[in-house]
């Protein structure tokens, strides 16, 4: 009994001790445990599909790699069918109530503007092949591109304005015999380029992520080499986060919490801010770390020629740019995000709603000091100029993508055709008058989290020069000052010191009185 006791006392007291400092270490400097890590590795590995018989023959076409997918994933193409990623839409509550089929599918944005009319180009970043019109076939599994996700030769790529279409030179036996669980470079294919380039849209997505330092990203870092899958863990093909440019609320979301918890600092004050500042706010000091993100989009300044043809400029910083195509566009990089309280809810400007005021916010967040669950975010805020119907008073979506002659802007230069062609697509009314407005949209930043060291101080925002100094509806010591209170502050000041020197001075008085006596 006694050898039992000192084996207890010995050995498996001490190793209980440790496996808790080492919790705590992965805790602090991680931000996750070991168990995390142990449960993320064990996540089946996919089988060596060289050996399958049903990969060894040719492929006429991708949609008979699908069919080779299906005969063994039977249930995978009804799970993906129903999935955001697939239908490009969902159905969502709107702000003011109404219930509605809200998604990537019918959203007008400040950036290309919306997929109407222009499938076949869009398309590129779509889970499947042949959506090149109005007409494509959501029901039809066959369609579905499975390998855009689970490619792991890295060979795997689309094919521009082809609806969705692989490339000429893609192998498609060795991509089917290569493939795994998604990688980082699967997702960021299509999420690193929205908007027509790297980092565009965005600001904290881009292919930097790929192979970074921790100061660019404290999780996707070479050191860490976190996958995009172990946040928005998948279940039955249904990817969760919601990227509200095309949402209307926080169902389906990942949060810092699901690893870091709602405590996650041993000083209880900073755990008292997350109740009113999130964690991005502080861990996302700057974006746009490496590749430039862009801010400004005036497409009314689009349609200049030379000498009959379409051109590019490009300023000495290669942050102002012109071309022909889509007028004038300002980026910028490290980047210090604007802020807004957000309770996860937004509004969105839908095709065929009436705009007034000189600037259209198309996906207003809610929030406020007063609204409830709301908290300060960090946020990218794209501003530019777009097209609308000036009887109407509603955006227009132009058709952009096509060949010469079919009314496409990109072709013809022809911002009324363009309007008609694209507005008749969509069966959406056409004034005949067009014009340009200002527009905003939001873009919550995720994404290019700082470690620990780098993230924001008190002083960041405690001081009257802080980050928040234009943020209402808040009180921040340090930066808030009242001038009433000020004097009164520096009245109790001043007679607290005074009230001190009087009362010492009498002290030191009395003290020489009664020596002398």
């Amino acid at each position: 009994m006694n050898r039992i006791i000192q084996l207890i006392a010995v050995v498996i007291i001490p190793l209980i001790a440790i496996f808790y400092v080492i919790n705590w270490y992965h805790i602090k400097v991680n931000g996750f445990t070991p168990a995390t890590q142990i449960e993320l590795a064990e996540k089946s590995d996919p089988s060596d599909h060289t050996k399958y018989e049903s990969l060894q023959k040719e492929f006429d076409s991708p949609q008979d790699v699908t069919k080779a997918c299906l005969d063994c994933h039977n249930k995978r193409g009804k799970q993906l069918l129903t999935s955001v990623h697939w239908r490009w839409e969902q159905t969502d509550t709107l702000t003011d109530g109404r219930v509605v089929s809200l998604g990537k599918k019918n959203i007008l944005n400040n950036f290309c503007i919306g997929i109407g009319g222009n499938e076949k180009l869009c398309q590129t970043c779509h889970v499947g092949f042949g959506w090149g019109d109005k007409d494509f076939d959501f029901d039809n599994p066959e369609n579905i591109d499975c390998l855009v996700c689970h490619d792991n030769s890295g060979t795997y790529k689309k094919q521009k304005g082809k609806a969705g279409m692989p490339a000429p030179n893609v192998d498609l036996n060795v991509v089917a015999q290569h493939v795994g669980h998604p990688q980082n470079a699967n997702c960021g294919s299509c999420h690193f380029k929205g908007g027509g380039g790297n980092n565009v849209k965005h600001g904290d997505l881009e292919v930097a992520l790929l192979s970074c330092t921790k100061d660019v990203d404290v999780h996707m870092n070479t050191d860490i080499n976190m996958a995009c899958t172990e946040c928005h863990d998948t279940k039955e093909h249904n990817v969760p986060g919601n990227l509200y440019s095309v949402a209307a609320n926080d169902n389906n979301r990942v949060t810092c919490e699901q690893c870091h918890t709602a405590e996650p600092h041993q000083n209880k004050c900073l755990n008292r801010h997350y109740k009113r500042v999130s964690c991005q706010t502080c861990h996302i000091p700057t974006y746009a770390k490496v590749a430039p993100t862009k801010l400004w989009w005036d497409w009314s300044t689009a349609g200049k020629l030379k000498n009959g043809k379409p051109y590019e400029e490009d300023s000495e910083d290669k942050l102002h740019h012109y071309d022909s195509k889509h007028g004038d566009a300002v980026s910028g990089k490290n980047l210090i995000p604007e802020y807004a309280w957000f309770n996860g809810n937004v509004g969105h400007v839908l095709l065929g709603d009436k705009i007034d005021g000189d600037t259209v916010n198309l996906n207003p967040l809610v929030g406020g000091a007063n609204i409830p669950e709301s908290k300060i975010y960090p946020v990218k805020v794209m501003r530019g100029k777009q097209i609308f119907d000036t009887e109407n008073l509603t955006l227009i979506q132009p058709k952009l993508f096509g060949p010469k002659g079919s009314g496409a802007y990109w072709s013809d230069f022809d911002w009324d055709a363009s309007a008609e062609k694209g507005m008749a697509y969509i069966d959406q009314p056409y004034s005949g008058h067009y014009g340009f407005i200002n527009t905003e949209s939001n873009w919550l930043l995720n994404h290019m989290v700082s470690p620990a060291e780098d993230a924001l101080s008190c002083t960041d925002c405690h001081s009257k020069d802080g980050r928040l100094q234009n943020f209402d509806g808040l009180y921040i010591a340090g930066h808030n000052t009242y001038t009433a209170l000020d004097w009164i502050g520096l009245l109790f000041v001043i007679s607290t010191i005074l009230g001190v020197s009087i009362h010492g001075t009498f002290r030191v008085l009395a003290k020489k009185n009664n020596k002398n006596n």
